[in-house]
């Protein structure tokens, strides 16, 4: 498939993805249609004229988008990506939960490649000038996942017992990868946007690793209460990949 350069090109081959893994059982399904809903919202709100820079933030959200595209497609191939991506891919057979597949995802999109996509969308310009239109994107991501974190307990019926497990652990699990990560793609955009390119590889490797023990962390968390809960819930849930897919698609 050919890049896309429109957020609708971006939407159809998430679409794409999205069929594949229901046809096939593959967990990479879930992330990629948490992000699909993110994408579509991030559209309306470009149609509606509601960032600083509309056209802008298209071109910056289709930049954003093939970070993730490139390396799916890139691990679909064999080709070589970035260890994180690997990472997250390679979990899609491991039995861990629903909400940890998507937040694997979520981890290595935000953490890397948003402040990738923003140094590469503003390069020669003033990064400060995406700023509030950067902060707009992660404040619709949030508001998409708390939809979604509502939505899970129709496949995944004993979520709540991550409450039990430890204070608000399945928040905590959410702000790990969200909270930080707005704050810690931002500085990573300005650093890589300082850097120049050309020069940013060392950078990019260095923050690929972080990214990567981040993705460790939510497959394994270190709290053995919290591992056994997770493990648990994990038994109950829905295991059919397109009957998960389509009850988080319910309104």
């Amino acid at each position: 498939m050919s890049r896309p350069t429109t957020i609708s090109e971006v939407l159809h081959q998430l679409d794409i993805i999205i069929l594949d893994a229901i046809e096939n059982n593959n967990r990479i399904g879930y992330f990629a249609f948490l992000y699909r809903r993110v994408t579509a919202e991030i559209l309306k709100e470009v149609q509606l004229g509601n960032f600083e820079d509309n056209a802008r933030m298209e071109t910056f959200d289709v930049t954003f988008a093939n970070y993730y595209l490139d390396a799916y497609n890139g691990y679909s191939t064999n080709q070589r990506i970035s260890v994180s991506w690997q990472f997250a891919f390679d979990t899609k057979n491991d039995t861990l939960t629903i909400l940890q597949h998507i937040m694997l995802g979520i981890n290595t999109h935000i953490n890397l490649d948003l402040g990738l996509a923003a140094s590469t969308a503003m390069n020669g310009l003033e990064i400060s000038d995406i700023e509030k239109d950067f902060n707009t994107v992660n404040a619709i991501l949030g508001n998409i996942v708390n939809e979604m974190q509502d939505r899970l307990s129709r496949v995944s019926p004993l979520l709540f017992l991550l409450d039990l497990a430890g204070k608000n652990t399945d928040e905590e699990i959410i702000n790990f990868s969200l909270k930080k990560a707005r704050e810690l793609s931002w500085y990573n955009a300005n650093l890589l946007w300082g850097l120049g390119i050309g020069h940013q590889d060392a950078a990019i490797h260095q923050m690929d690793k972080t990214v990567l023990s981040l993705g460790e962390f939510i497959k394994a968390p270190k709290s053995k209460i919290v591992t056994y809960a997770l493990q648990f819930l994990g038994k109950f849930e829905e295991k059919n990949v397109g009957r998960v897919i389509f009850r988080l698609r319910e309104e």
